[in-house]
């Protein structure tokens, strides 16, 4: 088993999918089927770009077994007041700025979901969000 972690500041997008590109790396050299690879990457992208956008700073686990990938994502932020809103696409709570910027298009929380194979969200408004994504390899 591998465990990885990064740590992700809120606001800094220079770095947002430095995380995601270095697991995409590994989970090359460890020779996951490509497809697997392919939707581990976009979630764990999407989960990044959401911390640096929404929060003021996050924490990114990465455990790899031989049967699945699994992510946990949590940061210290504003929270999410209606994960189900939240779920849906298009749905944005992103600054103008990050819009100008080309992120905050509503589409982080439902591309996560749809390239894994689970996926758990909790958030207490005013301390922070943790996502937990599972993708299974076997």
């Amino acid at each position: 088993m591998l465990n990885l972690e990064f740590v992700i500041e809120g606001g800094d997008f220079t770095k947002a999918g430095q995380a995601s590109s270095e697991v995409k790396q590994i989970l090359k050299q460890i020779n996951i089927p490509p497809a697997h690879i392919k939707r581990i990457a976009v979630a764990m992208y999407e989960a990044e770009v959401n911390v640096v956008a929404h929060a003021y700073k996050g924490k990114m686990s990465v455990f790899i077994d031989p049967s699945k990938v699994y992510l946990k994502i949590e940061d210290e932020g504003p929270g999410i007041p209606n994960i189900e809103q939240a779920m849906q696409e298009g749905f944005s709570t992103a600054t103008e700025a990050v819009r100008q910027m080309g992120f905050g298009a509503g589409m982080g929380l439902p591309n996560m979901k749809k390239n894994v194979d689970e996926m758990q969200v909790t958030s207490e408004v005013g301390k922070g969000t943790i996502v937990e994504l599972t993708t299974y390899i076997t």
